[in-house]
């Protein structure tokens, strides 16, 4: 008998779920039944599923070439107006800096290699400054202007591979993280909801944590409170693009 290739790939099945939770996030709890569907579906997905392999081992090198190499790679799947997705991947010891998502939602599942994925919350309130220069002290930078910071939560911290579930943020939790690659390169799978639109107020910004306000007790559980400073996107980094090898998604 003739193969059955009408089955719809893992990959589609994710991007169909993610249009079908992000298109009503405000459902209350057809929501969540929605995004716990979406959630087991990414729960599955392997960088077999979409042809991708780690990097093999080569030689630094010493040209021009091998010193602009992007540190991150981004693969373009697929996007609607309800969300966008794909892959990115992380060269070795490589961060992708604290940034935030405004407005948005998100999901983050590790293809392969282990990464290690710190998260905040913004918090309502500027930070003290100090009553008699109207400025904020940094621990390493000086003085800055009050309305040049925030404050923001520290929710939580940990070490993400192929085997853990995905990682979940929302516009008002989780919203601002950093990615740091462990232990050598890393890729994983990213779903933003609804997708990055400077002109309809979702910009990306960056941050530098200025200095901690408030520590009692272990970090994991959101005690510590930092003051962040926007920063223009850092220098030494930027993002490539490659080709997606994997299934072709259609929406």
């Amino acid at each position: 008998m003739p193969r059955d290739n009408s089955k719809p790939s893992l990959i589609q099945k994710i991007a169909t779920q993610a249009q079908i939770a992000f298109k009503n996030c405000n459902d209350g709890k057809d929501f969540l039944s929605n995004l716990a569907e979406l959630s087991a579906l990414l729960g599955d997905i392997r960088a077999a599923d979409l042809n991708i392999t780690p990097p093999k081992k080569k030689s630094s090198g010493s040209g021009t070439r091998a010193r602009r190499r992007a540190p991150v790679t981004y693969m373009h799947i697929c996007e609607t107006r309800t969300f966008s997705m794909g892959v990115f991947a992380l060269r070795s010891g490589v961060s992708i800096p604290l940034h935030d998502h405004p407005g948005m939602n998100g999901m983050l599942k590790v293809l392969y290699g282990k990464v290690r994925i710190r998260c905040f919350d913004k918090l309502d309130g500027p930070p003290e400054p100090d009553p008699e220069s109207g400025t904020v002290s940094g621990a390493e930078s000086g003085t800055v202007p009050k309305d040049a910071v925030c404050l923001a939560a520290l929710r939580s911290s940990g070490e993400f591979t192929q085997q853990s579930a995905p990682c979940v943020l929302s516009p008002s939790e989780d919203n601002l993280h950093q990615i740091d690659a462990l232990d050598g390169p890393a890729a994983f799978l990213d779903i933003l909801a609804p997708p990055y639109d400077p002109d309809d107020g979702r910009d990306c910004h960056y941050y530098r944590v200025l200095r901690k306000t408030s520590k009692n007790g272990d970090e994991k559980k959101g005690d510590e409170t930092v003051c962040l400073l926007e920063i223009p996107q850092p220098e030494d980094f930027w993002c490539g693009s490659e080709p997606y090898p994997g299934p072709k998604v259609t929406m």
